[in-house]
């Protein structure tokens, strides 16, 4: 266990130093009196809980621990528990930070290694923390008013889409009772893609590119069947691959990027709605024309986004979402599937065949290396064996 003391040398609060961020392996040696470094803005209940069981002395936030996106009582549990507090330590402190070194935190919240500082942040303290969290509340409730608000609007504008699929084009591919992949260009797509070969190679489902997203199918050796998007962002190979190329388009009908397509030579389509997600036209065309299952990578879509307004977390994308309901499964979900460790459970079996293999080679060596034909050379090494452990014995 690491100790955590005050000196009168050097001012503040003393442990070492633990990586608990994404990237860092800290979690696993965090013991009591240690200094936790995490980046987790609007730390939630369950991290904050998980903190407070290794029992650390500080805890030191890359980020805000309350951004005011969402009124969070992670800092408050913290806080309750004794746990000193400092956010917005930012890159400096990830630059710095070396795992398992022993540094102190001062009351002005800047981080040392020795004398050496290597990031700062602000101390939190429950007023703030309380004064974070009202204002949190209230942001949430005007944010969710106005969210709602255009959710109406959107659903007057574009109630024939959703309800009878009024404007979606006929591709000519065939979805029909068959898997899709949508592929768009969020945070983490390529490495998702990479993720799911398995199920491409075993269900070789619809593909549909989404925006420059069809661009990373192509370098990845995947022929897109369909590409949603706005062409001016999308490279001329894979707009010439081959795929059918349907482009959003304005209620009026008027297609950003239809220029390029017609400087390219090639046929598209396009799709009238007031949606500004590409994603949102992809996955709507895959449900309207009979996907059994539509996989989505690169778009990710949950409550937390929309309390905290993420990009993509839109009217549109929610109404989407609950169109296509149950055929919707999120790429993630999906790899895991096909996500088989070799763990501890499956040891024994390796264990079994290394001892089959290891007999095998020595019945192999012994029939093969007397006198006689296979079966007298192992009856000759048995009885010998057998006469040796009885002389053992006498």
């Amino acid at each position: 266990m690491s100790l955590f003391s005050r000196t009168a040398d050097l001012s503040g609060l003393q442990g070492t130093l633990r990586d608990c961020t994404a990237t860092g392996r800290g979690y696993k040696r965090l013991r009591a009196g240690d200094i936790a470094v995490v980046d987790a803005p609007d730390i939630s209940r369950q991290e904050a809980q998980r903190l407070i069981d290794a029992q650390p002395a500080a805890v030191v936030n890359l980020a805000q621990f309350s951004t005011g996106a969402v009124p969070n009582f992670g800092p408050h549990m913290l806080l309750e528990s004794g746990t000193l507090l400092i956010e917005g330590a930012g890159e400096e402190l990830r630059q710095g930070l070396k795992d398992g070194k022993k540094a102190r935190v001062t009351d002005d919240g800047r981080i040392h290694l020795g004398d050496r500082a290597i990031g700062a942040g602000t101390v939190v303290t429950a007023a703030s923390a309380e004064a974070s969290f009202t204002e949190a509340q209230r942001s949430l409730v005007d944010h969710m008013e106005y969210f709602f608000g255009n959710t109406i609007q959107f659903i007057h504008s574009e109630a024939p889409l959703l309800l009878d699929g009024l404007g979606i084009p006929d591709t000519g591919a065939t979805i029909e009772g068959r898997k899709v992949l949508v592929v768009s260009p969020g945070e983490g797509h390529r490495n998702q893609v990479k993720l799911l070969r398995n199920f491409i190679r075993e269900y070789s489902p619809v593909i549909i590119g989404v925006d420059s997203a069809a661009d990373t199918l192509v370098e990845l050796g995947y022929q897109p069947d369909l590409i949603v998007g706005n062409p001016a962002g999308i490279g001329a190979d894979t707009l010439r691959s081959g795929a059918r190329v349907v482009l959003p388009a304005d209620p009026d009908g008027h297609a950003v990027g239809l220029e390029r397509i017609q400087d390219l030579g090639i046929g598209a389509m396009t799709f009238p709605t007031a949606a500004d997600s590409a994603t949102d036209l992809a996955l709507l065309l895959a449900d309207y024309h009979g996907a059994q299952l539509i996989v989505n990578a690169g778009s990710r879509f949950d409550l937390n986004g929309v309390f905290a307004d993420a990009e993509g977390a839109t009217p549109s994308a929610l109404l989407t979402r609950t169109k296509v309901g149950p055929k919707l499964v999120d790429a993630t979900a999906i790899s895991d599937l096909y996500n088989v460790g070799s763990g501890r459970g499956l040891a024994w079996l390796w264990a079994i065949l290394g001892l089959l293999v290891a007999v095998a080679a020595i019945i192999l060596v012994v029939g093969l290396s007397g006198p006689g034909s296979f079966t007298d050379n192992l009856i000759d090494t048995w009885n010998s064996i057998a006469l040796a452990v009885q002389g053992w014995f006498q």
